[in-house]
């Protein structure tokens, strides 16, 4: 049996993972971020990790294959730099340099939406498709690319940012700068504002009271409420439906993978998201009519997408 070490490197958090040649997590190691602080004790953490995972899976680490790393950011596949990540105070990193000093294996480095991306291609819902696109629906919109078995990175290593992508033209402002992005309305924040914006012009509906219940608004506030009966929240449901899907059928009409799945915490609703954002994109698919067509799917990884997809990077490189 062989052996990998993926790591997820995120602003909260640092998630260590062995994966065996089956893409099933033996043992993980994790600690706190703690950003802002130099670059170079991030990653002595993260190599700790890998060791304490190593060591949490009965191995040693002359059994591990080699290193993946996902990290936010534009991260240079080829030169081994994380050349921006504004959440991780990250500026020309050389990250894999720096891995590679406490961990004398080969290492590899990608973006994190990228390498979940990878990781539902290889062993989730995206397994067996030879196109595939990937979006995450979190604090923000992720996504990655797969075309013909390979991560799609772009030119300058800053592609797939599907979420930057406008779909209201001076709409809402999203974080990148830009106003009206995919990322602004079908993000968790982006649901969570429209909740809100429909609590303050509507204070006696049910959103408001199970806002109040709770002390916050949050991205299951208005399916909740929907499912009460509650008119405004099914209002809301429906607009951030209608938003998805545009950006969703976008996708499609541009690259028209073989599969297209979904994930994040969003995905959970099950039915309720996915039925009616089908049926906006089977309306809308530029390929309609079309004996081959996409198929949308949820994601099927979870938070463990980006420590496999990581993991497998040497197999992506090879």
């Amino acid at each position: 049996m062989k052996y990998y070490a993926g790591i997820d490197l995120g602003g909260t958090n640092i998630v260590a993972g062995v994966v065996d040649e089956e893409y099933n997590i033996v043992a993980k190691a994790s600690t706190k971020t703690n950003c802002p602080r130099p670059d170079k004790e991030i990653a002595d953490d993260m190599a700790k990790m890998v060791f304490q995972a190593v060591k949490n899976a009965g191995l040693t680490i002359d059994d591990i294959e080699w290193v993946g790393i996902g990290t936010p950011g534009i991260a240079n596949s080829s030169t081994g730099v994380i050349e921006r990540a504004n959440n991780l105070g990250f500026e020309n990193t050389p990250m894999v340099k720096y891995i590679s000093e406490s961990i004398d294996k080969p290492v590899f480095i990608e973006n994190d939406a990228n390498a979940a991306a990878y990781g539902e291609y290889v062993a989730g819902a995206a397994k067996g498709a030879k196109d595939a696109v990937c979006i995450t629906l979190g604090t923000g919109v992720g996504s990655g690319i797969i075309v013909d078995g390979k991560i799609y990175a772009g030119s300058n290593f800053a592609g797939a940012e599907i979420g930057h992508t406008v779909i209201e033209v001076d709409g809402a402002q999203c974080s990148c700068g830009r106003k009206g992005c995919f990322e602004a309305y079908s993000s968790a924040t982006g649901l969570i504002r429209m909740t809100k914006e429909a609590i303050a012009l509507f204070p006696d509906c049910e959103m408001a009271k199970m806002a109040e219940e709770k002390g916050k608004v949050t991205a299951r506030t208005s399916f909740d409420a929907m499912r009460a009966g509650d008119k405004k929240a099914k209002d809301v449901v429906d607009k951030y439906i209608k938003y998805l899907a545009a950006g969703i059928t976008n996708t499609i009409n541009i690259f028209q993978p073989d599969i297209l799945c979904i994930g994040g915490g969003v995905c959970n609703e099950g039915d309720p998201l996915l039925l009616p954002v089908k049926a906006l994109v089977e309306k809308e698919d530029f390929a309609s009519n079309s004996a081959k067509r996409t198929e949308i799917v949820i994601a099927k990884l979870g938070n463990d997408a980006g420590i496999i997809g990581a993991a497998f990077l040497g197999k992506a490189n090879s």
